[in-house]
Order: structure tokens, then C-alpha cells, then sequence
């Protein structure tokens, strides 16, 4: 049986370093800070618009996954999401009955609402890139099971991870999504050429950014234990990342740090390498971790 991650603050089985290792992070210093200056995108010219669309498509699938399972035990289809399209089809690789016990009714509206929202943004996407003659890219393989395990491991907070045993892990699931979504619209901004593209991106933007701070929110309220263990994913991600793009919910004083930014108050940007090499979970890798055969779609590695 899992351990409930909460009881894992303080003690960790593998080192940090170790752990950076098992995910091809033991080299990353030295190797790939210089290909992480440059925003790897395989879509240039007239189609990068709809390149950069299919790369959003395929990180809504997963969040959407996420949250539909933790409400519903079931997953997007069921709900009238369809997750046909090019590139190659996957199935979501999940634990039996992952519907998470809330035991907190409002924490459990939020992931009704959350959820509710990330299924309409893979429909919004797929209608936008239909309507733009571009055939949508399929739901690629997910994984809601071993990802977690493996992140804990390298982030150095125990050797499992269940983000649907309870409320705390619930939040802290969503926390490891939701900044990076912010980061990567954020980031993508500046590739499109479309205006209408660009005001649905920012909208999303928005929407996503409402969401991350709602959890980033929770986590803090939740006292020093679910606190500390956002700083550890917080740190991981930006290792994976390469760059000082991530904050925790709480500051170096140990006051609330809801809204990650920089010296300017702006929102970090990542660019589509860096939130590949987070949800693939290593530096230039072409697939892994939640993904485990990488994203469908020109933006992919």
C-alpha cells in the first residue's frame, strides 16, 4: 500500500542527488543549460500557430485526466470530451478507484470547478484547431501512476506518491500541474502570430492562473508539513526547468508566497523545452514521466 505522503516529510529514502540521477538529471548541469537558453519549438513558418495549440492540447488532456478522475473516478471521455485526432492514441495508466475522498467539501467543489474548466479547454482546442483545418492531435499515453511515484523519489520526499488518497495529496497533485501551466502560456505568448490565438491563449492564461493560485492558496492554509513538500516539487522543477522559474508557497522568511514572480512582479515564462523537460521529468528527453511516449504533434521534443 502507498504511504500517504504527508507521513514522508523528513524522511527520504534516496538522496536528492540520487534521485536527480534516475531521472537523467546527474549531468544536466554541465550539458544542458545551453540548450535551455533556446526555446526548441519543431514549428516555424505558417504552421506554428497551430503547432504551439497542439503542444497546449496535449498538457490540458493531462490535467483534465487529472482532475476528472479525482472527481469521478472515470476519465474525460465518459464526460463527452473526445480525445481522437493524429499522432498516437494512448490510454490513461491509473490506480483502481482514484477518486479522491475529500474530506473537505469546499476542497472538493474546487476540483469539480477545476476540472469542469480543463475539460473545456480540450474541447476549446480541438474546436479552434478543427476550425483552423487542423486535425487535433489525440490524447497521447498518460501516466497517473508511476509519474507520481518517480517525482516523490526525485524530489526527495519518500518512494511513493498517491495524490488521490486524500485532500493534502489531492492539492499537492495539482500543484506539480498547475504552475507549469501558467509558465508555459505564458511563454508561449510571444509565438503567435494570430491574434485571435493570442487572445485565446491569454484567456486560458488566466484561467489557469485563477486555479494555481486557488491551490497554491489551500497548500499554504494546510501549515508548514504540505508547505514544505510544494518547496521540494517547487525545487525539482526548476532543476528540470534549468532556470530560477519557480518559488514555493512561502517565502525565504516563511511568509505567504502565493503568486510566483520575479523581481518585477511578472509571472515566470517557460518555454516549451523547459515544461518538456518537467512533464517528461529530464532534461532533452523526447518522452517520460507523464507522458511516458511523449507528446502527439510538431512541438514534442
Amino acid at each position: 500500500m502507498q504511504t500517504n505522503l504527508e507521513s514522508m516529510l523528513g524522511t527520504n529514502g534516496l538522496s536528492r542527488r540520487q534521485a536527480l540521477r534516475n531521472l537523467g538529471l546527474g549531468a544536466f548541469g554541465l550539458t544542458a543549460l545551453g540548450a535551455l537558453a533556446k526555446n526548441v519549438s519543431a514549428a516555424t513558418g505558417p504552421g506554428q500557430d497551430a503547432a504551439v495549440l497542439q503542444f497546449a492540447l496535449n498538457l490540458e488532456y493531462l490535467e483534465a485526466e487529472f482532475y476528472t478522475y479525482a472527481v469521478f473516478w472515470t476519465g474525460i471521455e465518459t464526460q463527452g470530451v473526445a480525445v481522437d485526432g493524429s499522432g498516437t492514441p494512448g490510454t490513461v495508466t491509473i490506480k483502481p478507484n482514484s477518486r479522491v475522498p475529500f474530506a473537505d467539501p469546499k476542497v472538493a467543489q474546487y476540483a469539480a470547478e477545476i476540472g469542469a474548466d480543463e475539460r473545456a479547454h480540450v474541447k476549446f482546442f480541438r474546436t479552434a484547431l478543427t476550425t483552423a483545418g487542423v486535425q487535433p492531435v489525440a490524447r497521447p499515453k498518460i501516466d497517473l501512476l508511476n509519474s507520481f511515484n518517480t517525482l516523490a523519489q526525485a524530489a526527495g520526499i519518500g518512494a511513493s506518491f498517491d495524490p488521490f488518497a486524500n485532500d493534502i495529496n489531492f492539492l499537492l497533485g495539482a500543484f506539480i500541474f498547475e504552475d507549469v501551466g501558467v509558465t508555459l502560456f505564458a511563454g508561449a505568448a510571444r509565438l503567435l502570430a494570430n491574434k485571435d490565438f493570442l487572445d485565446a491563449a491569454a484567456s486560458v492564461l488566466a484561467v489557469e492562473a485563477y486555479h494555481a493560485g486557488n491551490i497554491r492558496v489551500n497548500i499554504f492554509a494546510a501549515g508548514s508539513g504540505p508547505q514544505g513538500l510544494a518547496q521540494k516539487v517547487s525545487d525539482l522543477r526548476k532543476a528540470l526547468s534549468g532556470a530560477n522559474d519557480d518559488q514555493g508557497v512561502v517565502d525565504g522568511s516563511g511568509n505567504a508566497n502565493i503568486v510566483p514572480a520575479d523581481a518585477n512582479g511578472l509571472a515566470f515564462r517557460r518555454t516549451t523545452r523547459q515544461g518538456l523537460n518537467i512533464v517528461y521529468g529530464a532534461a532533452n528527453a523526447s518522452s517520460g514521466l507523464f507522458f511516458p511516449n511523449g507528446f502527439n504533434g510538431p512541438i514534442s521534443s
